[in-house]
Protein backbone atom coordinates (compact mmCIF):
# COMPACT_ATOMS: atom_id res chain seq x y z
CA UNK A 1 0.00 0.00 0.00
CA UNK A 2 0.98 3.40 -1.38
CA UNK A 3 2.29 5.76 1.62
CA UNK A 4 -0.75 8.61 0.47
CA UNK A 5 -3.35 5.42 0.87
CA UNK A 6 -1.82 4.34 3.86
CA UNK A 7 -2.25 7.70 5.60
CA UNK A 8 -5.47 8.62 4.02
CA UNK A 9 -6.93 5.28 5.97
CA UNK A 10 -5.25 6.19 9.08
CA UNK A 11 -6.62 9.68 9.09
CA UNK A 12 -9.86 8.01 8.22
CA UNK A 13 -10.11 5.24 11.06
CA UNK A 14 -8.69 7.82 13.73
CA UNK A 15 -11.32 10.85 12.39
CA UNK A 16 -14.09 7.92 12.20
CA UNK A 17 -13.73 6.98 15.93
CA UNK A 18 -13.11 10.35 16.90
CA UNK A 19 -16.67 11.48 14.91
CA UNK A 20 -18.26 8.35 16.70
CA UNK A 21 -17.34 10.02 20.46
CA UNK A 22 -18.12 13.31 19.51
CA UNK A 23 -21.63 12.07 18.15
CA UNK A 24 -22.29 10.26 20.96
CA UNK A 25 -21.35 13.11 23.59
CA UNK A 26 -23.19 15.66 21.36
CA UNK A 27 -26.37 13.90 20.77
CA UNK A 28 -26.90 13.72 24.89
CA UNK A 29 -26.03 17.77 24.54
CA UNK A 30 -28.25 18.36 22.25
CA UNK A 31 -31.39 16.08 23.56
CA UNK A 32 -30.57 18.63 26.78
CA UNK A 33 -30.65 21.61 24.99
CA UNK A 34 -33.82 20.05 22.86
CA UNK A 35 -36.00 19.95 25.63
CA UNK A 36 -34.66 23.34 27.09
CA UNK A 37 -35.34 25.18 23.96
CA UNK A 38 -38.97 23.27 24.15
CA UNK A 39 -39.84 24.14 28.04
CA UNK A 40 -38.74 27.82 26.84
CA UNK A 41 -41.00 28.35 24.16
CA UNK A 42 -43.73 26.70 25.94
CA UNK A 43 -43.16 29.56 29.04
CA UNK A 44 -42.93 31.95 26.33
CA UNK A 45 -46.52 31.11 25.36
CA UNK A 46 -47.96 31.17 29.04
CA UNK A 47 -46.45 34.72 29.43
CA UNK A 48 -47.92 35.78 26.82
CA UNK A 49 -51.65 34.40 27.14
CA UNK A 50 -51.15 35.58 30.47
CA UNK A 51 -50.54 39.29 29.15
CA UNK A 52 -53.67 38.62 27.08
CA UNK A 53 -55.82 37.85 30.28
CA UNK A 54 -54.44 40.84 31.72
CA UNK A 55 -55.32 42.95 28.64
CA UNK A 56 -59.04 41.43 28.36
CA UNK A 57 -59.51 41.97 32.37
CA UNK A 58 -58.55 45.70 32.00
CA UNK A 59 -59.34 46.92 28.52
CA UNK A 60 -61.55 44.44 26.73
CA UNK A 61 -64.04 43.40 29.55
CA UNK A 62 -65.00 47.03 31.04
CA UNK A 63 -65.69 47.71 26.87
CA UNK A 64 -68.03 44.74 26.36
CA UNK A 65 -69.87 44.92 29.66
CA UNK A 66 -71.64 47.42 28.30
CA UNK A 67 -73.01 45.76 25.37
CA UNK A 68 -73.96 43.25 27.52
CA UNK A 69 -76.51 45.40 29.39
CA UNK A 70 -77.48 46.71 26.69
CA UNK A 71 -78.06 43.19 24.95
CA UNK A 72 -78.61 41.21 27.74
CA UNK A 73 -76.24 38.62 26.39
CA UNK A 74 -73.35 37.27 27.26
CA UNK A 75 -70.09 37.82 25.52
CA UNK A 76 -67.59 35.21 26.01
CA UNK A 77 -65.04 37.71 24.79
CA UNK A 78 -65.23 39.28 28.13
CA UNK A 79 -63.59 36.21 29.86
CA UNK A 80 -59.98 36.41 30.42
CA UNK A 81 -59.73 32.56 30.07
CA UNK A 82 -61.89 32.50 26.75
CA UNK A 83 -59.22 35.64 25.64
CA UNK A 84 -55.89 33.31 25.92
CA UNK A 85 -56.99 30.01 24.84
CA UNK A 86 -58.40 31.53 21.18
CA UNK A 87 -55.35 33.45 20.90
CA UNK A 88 -53.42 29.98 21.85
CA UNK A 89 -55.46 28.52 19.00
CA UNK A 90 -54.11 30.65 16.70
CA UNK A 91 -50.53 30.28 18.33
CA UNK A 92 -51.34 26.55 18.12
CA UNK A 93 -52.11 26.60 13.98
CA UNK A 94 -48.47 27.71 13.47
CA UNK A 95 -47.19 25.19 16.17
CA UNK A 96 -49.27 22.20 15.92
CA UNK A 97 -46.92 20.19 18.60
CA UNK A 98 -47.93 22.42 21.42
CA UNK A 99 -51.17 22.55 23.22
CA UNK A 100 -52.68 24.36 26.03
CA UNK A 101 -55.42 24.33 28.57
CA UNK A 102 -55.97 26.13 31.70
CA UNK A 103 -57.39 23.20 33.25
CA UNK A 104 -59.81 24.13 36.11
CA UNK A 105 -61.04 22.32 39.05
CA UNK A 106 -64.49 24.20 39.27
CA UNK A 107 -64.94 25.94 35.93
CA UNK A 108 -67.73 27.50 34.20
CA UNK A 109 -67.77 25.85 31.06
CA UNK A 110 -67.40 22.32 31.17
CA UNK A 111 -64.39 21.68 28.41
CA UNK A 112 -61.90 23.50 30.79
CA UNK A 113 -62.31 20.98 33.65
CA UNK A 114 -59.15 19.34 34.83
CA UNK A 115 -58.51 15.79 33.77
CA UNK A 116 -57.72 13.45 36.60
CA UNK A 117 -53.52 13.80 35.55
CA UNK A 118 -54.51 17.63 35.07
CA UNK A 119 -56.40 17.42 38.73
CA UNK A 120 -53.24 15.81 40.68
CA UNK A 121 -50.95 18.93 38.95
CA UNK A 122 -53.54 21.30 40.20
CA UNK A 123 -53.84 19.71 43.45
CA UNK A 124 -49.87 19.95 43.98
CA UNK A 125 -50.02 23.59 43.36
CA UNK A 126 -52.54 24.12 46.33
CA UNK A 127 -51.05 21.71 48.70
CA UNK A 128 -47.77 23.77 48.14
CA UNK A 129 -48.62 27.26 47.16
CA UNK A 130 -44.81 28.48 47.02
CA UNK A 131 -44.75 26.04 44.33
CA UNK A 132 -44.38 28.58 40.52
CA UNK A 133 -43.76 25.72 38.10
CA UNK A 134 -44.25 22.19 37.49
CA UNK A 135 -42.40 20.09 34.67
CA UNK A 136 -42.67 16.62 33.97
CA UNK A 137 -43.78 13.93 31.23
CA UNK A 138 -46.65 11.38 31.44
CA UNK A 139 -48.00 8.70 29.90
CA UNK A 140 -50.49 9.71 26.93
CA UNK A 141 -52.23 6.75 24.08
CA UNK A 142 -49.94 8.41 21.57
CA UNK A 143 -46.84 7.90 23.61
CA UNK A 144 -44.72 10.17 26.16
CA UNK A 145 -45.56 13.85 26.70
CA UNK A 146 -43.83 16.61 28.37
CA UNK A 147 -45.77 19.73 29.94
CA UNK A 148 -45.09 22.60 31.76
CA UNK A 149 -47.66 23.85 34.27
CA UNK A 150 -47.89 27.35 36.07
CA UNK A 151 -50.64 27.70 38.77
CA UNK A 152 -53.63 29.96 38.17
CA UNK A 153 -54.79 31.69 41.53
CA UNK A 154 -57.62 34.15 41.81
CA UNK A 155 -56.01 37.81 42.58
CA UNK A 156 -58.19 39.98 41.06
CA UNK A 157 -61.32 40.96 43.32
CA UNK A 158 -63.15 40.90 39.85
CA UNK A 159 -63.14 37.52 39.05
CA UNK A 160 -65.13 36.95 42.01
CA UNK A 161 -68.20 38.99 40.34
CA UNK A 162 -68.59 36.11 38.37
CA UNK A 163 -67.46 33.01 40.51
CA UNK A 164 -68.39 34.07 44.20
CA UNK A 165 -71.76 33.04 43.99
CA UNK A 166 -75.00 32.52 41.50
CA UNK A 167 -76.98 35.41 43.31
CA UNK A 168 -74.08 38.23 42.26
CA UNK A 169 -73.10 36.49 38.82
CA UNK A 170 -74.55 38.05 35.73
CA UNK A 171 -77.30 36.94 34.72
CA UNK A 172 -76.83 36.19 31.17
CA UNK A 173 -74.23 34.02 32.13
CA UNK A 174 -76.23 31.72 34.37
CA UNK A 175 -78.41 31.92 31.64
CA UNK A 176 -76.19 30.47 29.40
CA UNK A 177 -74.01 28.32 31.80
CA UNK A 178 -76.08 27.76 34.27
CA UNK A 179 -75.61 27.79 38.83
CA UNK A 180 -74.18 24.97 39.16
CA UNK A 181 -70.58 25.57 38.39
CA UNK A 182 -68.00 27.95 38.51
CA UNK A 183 -68.86 29.49 41.75
CA UNK A 184 -67.30 29.33 45.21
CA UNK A 185 -63.93 30.21 44.42
CA UNK A 186 -62.02 32.50 46.73
CA UNK A 187 -59.69 34.80 46.61
CA UNK A 188 -55.88 33.85 46.72
CA UNK A 189 -57.32 30.38 46.01
CA UNK A 190 -55.62 28.42 43.19
CA UNK A 191 -58.29 27.39 41.04
CA UNK A 192 -57.06 25.80 38.50
CA UNK A 193 -53.30 25.41 36.73
CA UNK A 194 -52.06 26.89 33.13
CA UNK A 195 -50.29 23.79 30.91
CA UNK A 196 -48.73 23.49 27.73
CA UNK A 197 -48.25 20.17 26.53
CA UNK A 198 -45.65 18.40 24.20
CA UNK A 199 -44.82 15.55 22.69
CA UNK A 200 -41.57 14.25 23.65
CA UNK A 201 -41.12 13.29 20.05
CA UNK A 202 -40.57 17.27 19.31
CA UNK A 203 -37.07 17.60 21.22
CA UNK A 204 -36.01 14.31 19.70
CA UNK A 205 -37.07 15.87 16.41
CA UNK A 206 -35.11 19.01 17.12
CA UNK A 207 -31.71 17.09 18.42
CA UNK A 208 -32.05 14.64 15.71
CA UNK A 209 -31.91 17.90 12.69
CA UNK A 210 -29.28 19.23 15.45
CA UNK A 211 -27.31 15.78 15.09
CA UNK A 212 -27.51 15.75 11.02
CA UNK A 213 -26.37 18.96 10.98
CA UNK A 214 -23.58 18.59 12.90
CA UNK A 215 -22.46 15.72 11.01
CA UNK A 216 -22.40 17.08 7.43
CA UNK A 217 -20.42 19.84 9.20
CA UNK A 218 -18.35 17.18 10.58
CA UNK A 219 -17.93 15.27 7.23
CA UNK A 220 -17.04 18.32 5.39
CA UNK A 221 -14.59 19.09 7.20
CA UNK A 222 -12.85 15.96 7.56
CA UNK A 223 -12.88 15.91 3.65
CA UNK A 224 -11.70 19.57 3.36
CA UNK A 225 -8.90 18.84 6.53
CA UNK A 226 -8.10 15.04 4.38
CA UNK A 227 -7.18 17.37 1.01
CA UNK A 228 -4.76 19.62 2.64
CA UNK A 229 -3.41 17.19 4.70
CA UNK A 230 -2.90 15.49 1.45
CA UNK A 231 -1.61 18.21 -0.61
CA UNK A 232 1.23 18.78 2.21
CA UNK A 233 2.31 15.50 2.30
CA UNK A 234 2.61 14.86 -1.40
CA UNK A 235 4.57 18.35 -1.51
CA UNK A 236 6.54 18.06 1.87
CA UNK A 237 6.99 14.11 1.59
CA UNK A 238 5.72 12.05 -0.95
CA UNK A 239 7.36 13.70 -4.06
CA UNK A 240 10.62 14.43 -2.55
CA UNK A 241 11.10 10.99 -1.39
CA UNK A 242 9.76 10.06 -4.59
CA UNK A 243 12.73 12.01 -5.94
CA UNK A 244 15.08 10.19 -4.02
CA UNK A 245 14.00 6.96 -5.18
CA UNK A 246 14.26 7.83 -8.38
CA UNK A 247 17.86 9.12 -7.91
CA UNK A 248 19.10 6.60 -5.88
CA UNK A 249 17.74 3.83 -8.66
CA UNK A 250 19.84 5.56 -11.28
CA UNK A 251 23.01 5.29 -9.13
CA UNK A 252 22.01 1.43 -8.53
CA UNK A 253 22.39 1.26 -12.63
CA UNK A 254 25.70 2.95 -12.93
CA UNK A 255 24.63 6.50 -13.32
CA UNK A 256 26.76 8.14 -11.05
CA UNK A 257 26.64 11.32 -12.65
CA UNK A 258 22.99 12.75 -11.81
CA UNK A 259 21.63 16.23 -10.74
CA UNK A 260 21.72 16.88 -7.07
CA UNK A 261 18.44 17.24 -5.63
CA UNK A 262 17.21 20.30 -4.76
CA UNK A 263 16.72 21.19 -1.07
CA UNK A 264 14.73 23.50 0.79
CA UNK A 265 14.31 24.11 4.00
CA UNK A 266 15.86 22.16 7.21
CA UNK A 267 13.56 18.93 7.87
CA UNK A 268 14.40 16.06 8.10
CA UNK A 269 13.73 15.40 4.15
CA UNK A 270 15.92 18.37 3.11
CA UNK A 271 18.20 16.84 5.93
CA UNK A 272 18.28 13.56 4.17
CA UNK A 273 18.50 14.90 0.23
CA UNK A 274 21.76 17.08 1.55
CA UNK A 275 23.46 14.06 3.11
CA UNK A 276 22.35 12.02 0.03
CA UNK A 277 23.19 15.20 -2.53
CA UNK A 278 26.78 14.65 -0.08
CA UNK A 279 27.03 11.13 -0.69
CA UNK A 280 26.47 10.97 -4.21
CA UNK A 281 29.14 13.50 -4.81
CA UNK A 282 31.59 11.11 -2.83
CA UNK A 283 30.78 7.83 -4.80
CA UNK A 284 31.02 9.65 -7.79
CA UNK A 285 34.24 11.07 -6.83
CA UNK A 286 35.17 7.49 -5.52
CA UNK A 287 34.09 5.98 -9.19
CA UNK A 288 36.30 8.73 -11.11
CA UNK A 289 39.64 7.69 -9.02
CA UNK A 290 38.76 4.13 -9.68
CA UNK A 291 38.64 4.80 -13.12
CA UNK A 292 41.76 6.66 -13.30
CA UNK A 293 44.02 4.01 -11.19
CA UNK A 294 43.20 1.42 -13.36
CA UNK A 295 45.18 1.62 -16.40
CA UNK A 296 48.47 2.25 -14.51
CA UNK A 297 47.61 -1.19 -12.47
CA UNK A 298 47.89 -2.91 -15.30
Amino acid sequence: MKLLARFNLIFILIFGVGTIVAVWVAYGFLRDEAVQQVREQARLMMETTLAIRAYTADQIKPLLQKVQARDSVFLAQTVPAYSATQVFDNIHKRNPDYSYKEATLNPTNPIDRATDWEADVVNRFRDDPKQKEIYGERLTPVGKSLFLAHPLQVNDAACLECHSTPAVAPKTMIRQYGSDNGFGWKMNEIIGAQIVSVPETLPIQIADRGLKTLIAYLVIIALVALLVLDFVLVATVIRPVARLSRVADEISQGKVDVEDIPVKGRDEISTLAASFNRMQRSLARAMRLLESEEPGER
